[in-house]
């Protein structure tokens, strides 16, 4: 199976005066094609440090990531923001959606951002969130639909672009558990049938459980 992901000594210190803070202490891990990853550990333990350092928001102090292929660790921002753009697909905690937008037209600006021109698939957009259960809230804004909702079409965005990796921070924080279950079956099922990378940030064992396998983090470090 191929390596869609990988980490070697992976480090980040953050500065203030002259305090340091080891966020990162040699990170190295190893993500196939088509795995859905938790990555767990308490608040402080760098998960979400690392989940910014793989989705190129933040540059490393040392150590090397590639991602399908590319290198990310040692490139200029603009490149980085490159290939953010073209292999990442993000899912936040409080949806980040674009208000004045229906869900169809948070993802034609996800495919604008992607492609530079807009051009996108209708019927990849249907078939997207049709899987997602959302074909009849296609026109709706995010005001007029749910938590659990407004999450799947933020879902919807991040795959919309058959991105490498999807990156999810927390994706059920603001959920209660029944939406927190449903969000987590469609991410199921988008790696079910599009064998669709996914790594999650989550200090819950419950969402976590729907993962093919647990990276769990304390202190820096990735626990052996």
């Amino acid at each position: 199976m191929k390596t869609i992901l990988e980490t070697e000594n992976l480090t980040k210190t953050y500065k203030v005066g002259k305090v340091e803070t080891h966020a990162l202490r040699g990170v190295s891990l190893e993500i196939k094609e088509g795995e859905f990853v938790a990555i767990m550990g308490q608040s402080g333990c760098g998960k979400s440090t690392l989940l910014h350092l793989l989705g190129g928001l933040l540059s490393p102090t040392s150590g090397k990531i590639i991602i399908d292929g590319e290198d990310i660790s040692k490139v200029s921002d603009a490149q980085r923001t490159d290939i953010r753009r073209r292999k990442i697909g993000f899912v936040f905690q409080r949806f980040n959606l674009f208000p004045t937008l229906t869900a169809e037209g948070n993802l034609k600006l996800a495919e604008k951002i992607h492609t530079g021109n807009g051009g996108g698939s209708s019927e990849r957009r249907q078939e997207v969130l049709r899987l997602l259960k959302l074909e009849n809230r296609m026109h709706h804004k995010p005001l007029e639909m749910s938590g659990g909702e407004q999450q799947r079409v933020a879902l919807a965005r991040a795959v919309i672009n058959n991105p490498a990796i999807i990156l999810a921070d927390e994706p059920t924080g603001n959920l209660d558990s029944e939406n927190s279950e449903i969000v987590l079956d469609m991410f199921r099922n988008l790696n079910a049938k599009f064998k669709q990378t996914i790594i999650m940030i989550t200090h819950n064992p419950e969402a976590a459980e729907h993962c093919s396998h647990i990276i769990r983090m304390k202190d820096g470090q990735i626990e052996k």
